[in-house]
């Protein structure tokens, strides 16, 4: 059962849940449809701060192998030399700079994203969903986020021209978190 705890008890150092944790990306395809991809190998922590959420951090690693959008052909072109070259740089980080309190229970993470050994900042909006024990007794927090990018940005600049206007794959690619995380003893 979710609670809205006194924030300030919730401070303290998480490890991200990966077994209940999504980390997903949406591109247009073809400019008519949306494909949908996540990454199943992960692992981050978060250092939460709840009397001054400024001083919340969070850590983000990435194994880009095991980028899955439900083709094998796909992932394995995305794993290529033409997108992610993955045996070159098998990682994709994130490691946040600075954390805003919006007001309810929104938040602001900004941070550094290094993608194909690229790093630009990266902004992603939070909502905190709220904090429970579980059956097991594990403290947890929960967050939703959303973030965009420019693919090109970070040197992803694969793409054919369709016969009627357009492009294969959109630049823009919207970027989903569902977070839960355990609370380190």
């Amino acid at each position: 059962m979710t609670t809205t705890p006194n924030l300030a008890t919730l401070t303290g150092a998480y490890t991200i849940d990966p077994a209940h944790t999504t980390i997903g990306f949406t591109a247009r395809h073809a400019m008519v449809t949306n494909v949908k991809g996540k990454f199943l190998d992960f692992s981050g922590t978060l250092h939460l701060d709840g009397s001054d959420p400024s001083r919340s951090t969070a850590s983000l690693d990435i194994t880009m192998d095991s980028i899955d959008t439900g083709s094998p052909d796909r992932d394995g072109h995305l794993k290529s030399a033409d997108f992610f070259k993955t045996d070159e740089f098998p990682k994709m980080t994130f490691r946040s700079t600075a954390a805003q309190a919006l007001g309810g229970d929104d938040y602001r993470i900004t941070g550094d994203l290094t993608i194909l050994g690229t790093t630009k900042p990266l902004t992603i909006d939070l909502e905190f969903n709220g904090a429970a024990k579980d059956p097991f007794g594990n403290e947890r927090v929960g967050f939703e986020g959303k973030a965009e990018i420019k693919r090109s940005e970070w040197g992803l600049t694969w793409n054919a021209a369709l016969e009627t206007g357009g492009v294969l794959v959109s630049d823009k690619i919207k970027l989903t978190f569902d977070i839960s995380a355990i609370k380190q003893a």
